[in-house]
């Protein structure tokens, strides 16, 4: 049996509203620090009044985290699982204090994202960092978080997406299939923080990433044609991000005769506002109008192999093995107390960026 020498588990994501009158002040903690007037904020929040200002984001997440709970008990590892946030409750900081409460003193963290970068890696360990000085602040006992490695090339998250992206591909109605076009599609940010992820010597971290990702499933699903594309901008129309936006694309591809695109959301790990708002209500609009029809894959986390990942990573730095990955591109290890794995990694400003 493994021997752990960890006391808990922590997932740690970036919350969501799960109420109309929660919708605004949950934005104001996104933008903390950026001087946005409320009133900008409920125009900005159109997307989660469309759902009755709740985003799934927090009830995906709690799905994982019983899958992990089921995984961790058939593998007899004694390890409680807690769900903290960084923009909205459960907050990382109350949850730390329970944490705290029940006598954890040394957790690991996971985080909801596969990826490097600003957003997807570097900022939860800001997470960490600010939840170990509140904890200082409170008085009291600190934990010691130890958070898991990045998974973007994983050989499990790989083939889940490749095994949904197979199934789409079969769904897209038989007198469109020879005019189909595959498009795998990530969080777009802007250039310049991409181009600082990964520090000096290994920019454009997370962009090479989701590349060798989109790389690896394609491969595994058997298609040689495909595009990657970006989605959910936000901020200054002036600021330069990541391109080709993808409504933008599909529009493109339409009027070059694609009567059918297969949308594999490459970047995000189970199905929250930015794919059930971005993809199937936006962009599925667009397509409409096009006379293309779209067929979205589904994700992985909510399958419970995900959850078998995650414990493998686990297991895999306990016993000190090398990390199981498919990728040429770096996967960034496991860091302790917030500290990056290399103190130049992703030192960019904050990124104005709109998320799940």
């Amino acid at each position: 049996m493994t021997e752990l020498n960890f006391d808990a588990l922590l997932v740690l994501s970036f919350g969501g509203p799960e109420g109309n009158e929660e919708v605004v002040p949950f934005l104001e903690n996104v933008t903390r620090g950026r001087g946005i007037p409320r009133e900008r904020l409920a125009t900005v929040g159109e997307h989660y009044f469309h759902f009755d200002g709740v985003s799934p984001l927090n009830r995906l997440n709690r799905e994982i985290i019983a899958h992990l709970e089921e995984e961790l008990a058939q593998r007899g590892l004694d390890l409680p699982v807690y769900f903290g946030n960084r923009n909205w409750h459960p907050f990382g900081e109350e949850t730390a204090e329970q944490m705290a409460r029940d006598g954890v003193r040394r957790a690991l963290v996971f985080a909801t994202s596969a990826w490097g970068g600003y957003s997807a890696c570097l900022q939860y360990h800001e997470d960490i960092r600010r939840i170990l000085a509140h904890l200082e602040e409170q008085g009291i006992e600190p934990i010691e978080f130890t958070k898991l490695r990045q998974f973007y090339d994983h050989p499990t998250f790989i083939r889940l997406m490749a095994e949904a992206l197979r199934e789409s591909r079969e769904a897209v109605p038989a007198e469109r299939r020879d005019a189909t076009r595959v498009l795998f599609t990530a969080h777009s940010v802007p250039t310049a923080a991409d181009a600082a992820a990964g520090g000096p010597e290994d920019s454009h971290l997370y962009s090479r990433q989701v590349a060798e990702a989109s790389r690896l499933i394609a491969e595994a699903a058997g298609v040689e044609e495909y595009d990657i594309v970006w989605q959910s901008r936000s901020g200054n129309p002036r600021t330069p991000w990541l391109e080709p936006d993808i409504v933008d694309h599909t529009t493109e591809l339409a009027a070059a005769g694609v009567r059918a695109v297969v949308v594999s959301p490459v970047g995000f790990i189970s199905d929250h506002m930015e794919v059930i708002w971005d993809l199937d209500t936006e962009l599925a609009d667009a397509a409409r109008a096009l006379d293309v029809h779209v067929e979205r894959t589904r994700t992985a986390g909510p399958e419970p192999d995900f959850a078998g990942m995650v414990v493998d990573i686990i297991e895999e730095l306990v016993n000190n093995d090398p990390p199981a990955t498919l990728g040429k591109v770096t996967v960034q290890g496991c860091t302790v107390n917030g500290v990056a794995c290399r103190p130049e990694c992703c030192q960019v400003s904050r990124p104005n960026s709109r998320t799940a």
